[in-house]
């Protein structure tokens, strides 16, 4: 639970701009500013930081308050902010957890001699932010060219656009004692199951944590404590407006972040887990067969190596019309080391590219799959069979669009080949099993699994 300053602001204007110095490191901080400014005759004093308020926002706030009488000073504060603040966003705070929290991030607070108990906040904060374009991971071919930003309130924006309904709710609420970062539950009122808002209300107010230092994914592991057996994620993500809206519309919950450029989705399924943008923007029957064919490659990728390795134990078990599958060449190394160590290599391959400059990470690759690939068939470390198989798999990885699903899919390959390399076919029997309890006890937290089956 986020901790919270209860002190009261004092009636004296001197006790208050003495606490206030002395919580804000003004002297140490360079970006703090603290302005004196006279107002009708009243000492006043401004708390803001720089870099998220413009200075023309500031100068214009400013001209306003020095062309301020004494006989136009108004008795109150709230007042004063109806006739002498240019600003639309403007509050009255009487405490100073409202003031740190405001002023932290990036609101300007004004203290002005006189009014006692109040101070006057200004929201005319201008966050930096990036443009809205496209995301990389979740490109559409017909659909929008927009994507989520770091900015909280542009991403609601985006949705907001998208559903110009009354009953489109946007709440917003904090988590983490340190950061005090922002989150905002986006969803219809009228189609949305209350008993899962009011779960993920209590459960955010309820967080004990200091910070959300990998913002979303801090979240997540916070909401939801996952079992480090089960890689299955609990959650979809998007980076895709349209795709977050789509599902409002379908009443589900839509968790945005502050400083994060995705959404978190929820209830979820594993059906909601391999579909993509794509599927939506072609006709039904193209829909249709994308999602087909995205699922059969899905299931590919966790039994087609493991399937493959069953029966060149088993080459009797093989029909004569696929009797030329079979290995031809010498095997020098057992064929589930080199199925282990080629998705070993995969990954290095992957996390060579992601590190490696966006110029640079083409050749990388083609150097990589074919002179690499080549060789080392060639010098006996691998057969050209468990090459092709393996780049099938490599390549049948990103058809879906999941990252962290891929790599569950990874995990229950490798336990399959493990099982059935150790135990024939009881093994790979015992491994089907396995994967099939994975699915169905995986408890999301919307109290479902990914078969959409309520779990007690």
């Amino acid at each position: 639970m986020v901790q919270k300053n209860e002190k009261k602001i004092s009636a004296s204007f001197e006790e208050n701009i003495t606490y206030m110095n002395q919580v804000l490191p003004v002297k140490e901080s360079f970006d703090i500013i603290r302005r004196e400014i006279e107002i009708g005759g009243k000492e006043s004093v401004f708390y803001y930081i720089d870099g998220f308020i413009k200075d023309e926002a500031m100068l214009k706030i400013m001209d306003s308050f020095l062309s301020v009488t004494e006989e136009n000073m108004p008795e109150d504060a709230e007042g004063f902010a109806k006739k002498h603040v240019p600003y639309v966003e403007v509050d009255i705070l009487e405490d100073f957890d409202q003031v740190l929290r405001n002023v932290l991030s990036g609101a300007a607070v004004l203290f002005i001699d006189g009014y006692p108990g109040e101070c006057i906040c200004i929201d005319c904060r201008t966050y930096p932010a990036r443009s809205v374009d496209e995301p990389d991971k979740d490109k559409s071919l017909r659909g929008s060219r927009d994507g989520f930003v770091e900015t909280i309130v542009f991403n609601t924006a985006l949705i907001r656009r998208r559903i110009r309904d009354p009953h489109l709710v946007m709440e917003m609420t904090e988590a983490g004692q340190v950061s005090r970062t922002d989150i905002a539950l986006c969803y219809m009122s009228d189609r949305v199951d209350q008993e899962l808002v009011n779960n993920l209300k209590k459960r955010i107010e309820s967080l004990n944590i200091g910070d959300l230092r990998m913002n979303q994914q801090s979240l997540a592991e916070a909401l939801f404590k996952r079992k480090w057996f089960n890689p299955f994620p609990k959650f979809k993500y998007t980076e895709r407006p349209d795709t977050a809206a789509a599902c409002v519309l379908e009443g589900k919950v839509i968790i945005l972040v502050d400083n994060s450029p995705s959404a978190m989705i929820l209830p979820t399924s594993i059906l909601d887990m391999i579909e993509e943008a794509n599927d939506y923007y072609f006709p039904t029957l193209t829909g249709v067969y994308l999602k087909v064919t995205r699922t059969l490659i899905t299931i590919a990728t966790v039994f087609f190596t493991p399937l493959y390795l069953l029966f060149m134990q088993n080459q009797q078990w093989l029909p004569e019309a696929f009797a030329f599958v079979a290995v031809r060449d010498t095997v020098n190394i057992p064929l589930i080391f080199q199925f282990l160590l080629l998705e070993l290599s995969i990954d290095g391959l992957r996390l060579a590219a992601m590190n490696t400059p966006t110029m640079l990470s083409t050749p990388l690759s083609v150097i990589a799959g074919i002179v690499m690939g080549e060789f080392s068939v060639q010098s006996g470390w691998f057969n050209s069979e468990v090459m092709l198989y393996m780049a099938f798999v490599a390549v049948a990885n990103y058809t879906q669009p999941n990252f962290e699903l891929g790599y569950a899919l990874k995990f229950m390959r490798l336990m399959l080949l493990v099982l059935t390399a150790a135990f024939n076919l009881y093994g790979f029997i015992a491994g089907c099993i396995l994967v099939l309890c994975f699915l169905i006890f995986n408890k999301t937290l919307s109290g479902r699994n990914y078969m959409n089956v309520k779990l007690n």
